[in-house]
């Protein structure tokens, strides 16, 4: 028995890097640093009775796509004006290896600048990556904070320092926009 159209689709784009899956409006979707797909059950009212999946894809791709096999590929509702296409992934005929190019696609698009260089040789050839376990947000946290610490341990000030040099201090640290700007005719209006 073949694998389910879900757990193709899975794999397909968790093999990706950096991909991961977030459930959201009930659904599976499939993020790097923004959506670049999402999965559409039949029973739902995104599936329209057939069982797709909506991939970011740009306007001229989307009308090419739709145009030349609308038996394949759909406009998808919600997302279709921004040129998200739709591939229907309930067929024996589905092209898995054409979805693949597709959802790599996306992922380029949705994918940090510095990331897509990472995995892209200099021809333009996909080199994929195995996955790698990485360390927990609240791992890498904490490594930060202890070496934050440290540093500050070491850096003890022996001079003092004045309430003007403190202020002066606390305004340069201070983004520019949170510090108040005096136009020049309200500072001559002063003197």
């Amino acid at each position: 028995m073949p694998p389910r159209p879900l757990a193709r689709l899975r794999s397909l784009c968790l093999a990706l890097p950096d991909a991961r899956e977030v459930e959201a409006w009930g659904t599976s979707t499939f993020r790097v640093k923004t959506m670049f797909a999402m999965y559409s059950s039949p029973d739902s009212h995104h599936g329209e009775g057939r069982e797709g999946v909506w991939i970011k894809a740009t306007m001229t791709n989307q009308a090419l796509m739709v145009q030349a096999a609308p038996d394949r590929f759909f406009v998808p509702p919600y997302m279709g004006p921004s040129g998200w296409v739709g591939v229907y992934i309930d067929s024996p005929r589905t092209d898995w290896d054409e979805l693949a190019e597709l959802l790599r696609d996306a992922w380029r698009m949705s994918a940090p600048k510095r990331l897509v260089a990472k995995h892209e040789s200099d021809s333009g050839e996909w080199t994929p990556v195995p996955r790698q376990k990485t360390a927990s947000k609240r791992t890498a946290k904490r490594a930060s904070k202890s070496t934050s610490t440290k540093k500050s341990t070491t850096k003890k000030s022996t001079t003092k320092t004045t309430a003007k040099q403190s202020a002066k201090r606390s305004t340069k640290s201070a983004p520019k926009t949170a510090r108040k700007t005096v136009p020049k005719t309200a500072r001559k209006r002063a003197r």
